[in-house]
């Protein structure tokens, strides 16, 4: 008898992502929710969550400390992208444009747990934009 485990019984490695949150009202509870909200979804698709970068200032520069460490998390190998709670966390629509753009320019993608779309609509299509995937609820 071969003692090679079945394919269900083998170790997955799940695709890695890392968090990213623009908080910068409310205390460390509003934090922590924020993080279990982005750990949640993450264990609920299958996702290995790496870390998750905070910028606590209200700043509108596009290149922040925290939004630059995700961005050099990005990098590493085998990494599958970023997510965010809602796109507001990547700040102001200009800056979140801009930093869409940085975050999917390398083929990694983003995540967005709560879309701003009607639950009616049609899911995006992923060939018109791959980078960028829009998940409702929670």
């Amino acid at each position: 008898m071969d003692d090679e485990l079945i394919t269900e019984r083998r170790p997955v490695a799940f695709p890695q992502v890392f968090g990213y949150l623009r908080h910068v009202t409310g205390g460390l509870a509003r934090h922590a929710a924020l993080v279990s909200c982005l750990t949640e979804y993450c264990r609920q698709h299958e996702l290995r969550l790496c870390g998750v970068f905070t910028d606590r200032e209200a700043t509108t520069a596009v290149r922040s400390p925290a939004f630059v460490g995700l961005l050099d998390a990005l990098e590493l190998p085998d990494i599958y992208g970023a997510v965010v709670p809602a796109l507001g966390h990547l700040g102001p629509r200009r800056v979140a444009t801009d930093r869409q753009r940085q975050i999917t320019a390398p083929g990694t993608r983003l995540i967005v747990v709560r879309s701003t779309r009607p639950a009616t609509d049609p899911a995006p299509s992923l060939s018109a934009n791959p980078g960028l995937l829009r998940q409702g609820g929670t």
